[in-house]
């Protein structure tokens, strides 16, 4: 099987487990943050719809320098917003891989801020790396601000603590 094959598989399993987390995040809690140094909970779940296109960039660009600024970050507003734009980052990285070749993910791809290198590395490399493992950080992350505001988290590979309690108590 070709690697971007297996890309696309993996992120088809793995979007919906995202969309039961996004699904969980309160409007109400936006702002909320567990400490001072902590992104909100509205820029965690943001930064992860953002990471959903990552792959698509990737293979369509040589670099992100974010001293450049040239991303336009969507309107979040609501739950429904994060949703809507995380499905659309998913589907156009998906449409950006079947439109290559592996060999084309050899390529170097370059992440930086101005001169400071963050990522140097092999396209095939900085997908794996970058957008893919960064969104089920991030996802876990969020899981844990789920968990200190008292929101059941959603199970990624079966069932969580919190649906195997939520299934006891309707039995």
């Amino acid at each position: 099987m070709k690697l971007t094959e297996l890309f696309i598989k993996e992120i088809e399993r793995e979007a919906p487990n995202t969309v039961k987390m996004l699904e969980r995040v309160p409007e109400s809690n936006f702002n909320w943050r567990p400490h001072d140094r902590s992104m909100s909970i509205k820029e965690l779940a943001s930064h992860i719809v953002d990471l959903a296109s990552r792959p698509g960039l990737i293979v369509n660009t040589r670099y992100l320098d974010f001293a450049e600024n040239k991303t336009k970050k969507p309107e979040i507003h609501t739950t429904k917003d994060l949703i809507r734009e995380f499905e659309e980052g998913t589907k156009k990285s998906i449409e950006a891989l079947r439109k290559t070749k592996d060999e084309d993910l050899k390529e170097n791809w370059v992440m930086r801020n101005g001169h400071h290198i963050i990522l140097d590395m092999p396209k095939e490399d900085a997908i794996r790396h970058n957008g893919m493992n960064h969104v089920y950080h991030h996802r876990a992350q969020l899981g844990v601000f789920f968990r200190l505001l008292n929101i059941p988290v959603p199970g990624m590979y079966g069932a969580s603590a919190d649906d195997k309690i939520h299934a006891a108590m309707n039995n």
